[in-house]
């Protein structure tokens, strides 16, 4: 508590912050691969369980924020940043399922190829 009031909702700001790396972490490895040439675009694989695990931590993070929103009766704020994290949690986890998706999608192609 600060000044008989309770303190802010930092959950509610680490959400967005998670929430937009998650969302980045999918095409930074892409990128990284095509500025780097030690490694083939199949090492970006690499960043799809990062972008994943970053967007379930984002998700929690903005329920654990709305959680304190609702225990203080609004006023810890945050509501609305809480939303955001959560939705750029979300597109993480859906950017992440995406290159998982391709990631499956080339080793049937592959395995098809060899046989």
């Amino acid at each position: 508590m600060v000044n008989g009031r309770p303190a802010g909702n930092a959950r509610a700001g680490w959400s967005i912050v998670v929430g937009l790396l998650s969302i980045v972490s999918v095409p930074l490895a892409v990128a990284a691969t095509r500025w780097s040439g030690r490694y083939e675009l199949l090492h970006a694989a690499v960043g799809i369980p990062v972008g994943l695990i970053l967007g379930i931590g984002a998700v929690l993070l903005a329920r654990r924020a709305r959680a304190r929103h609702e225990r203080t009766l609004g006023r810890a704020g945050g509501l609305r940043a809480a939303a955001w994290g959560r939705a750029f949690g979300i597109a993480g986890i859906a950017i992440s399922a995406a290159g998982l998706i391709a990631l499956g999608v080339y080793g049937l192609l592959r395995y098809l190829e060899t046989a």
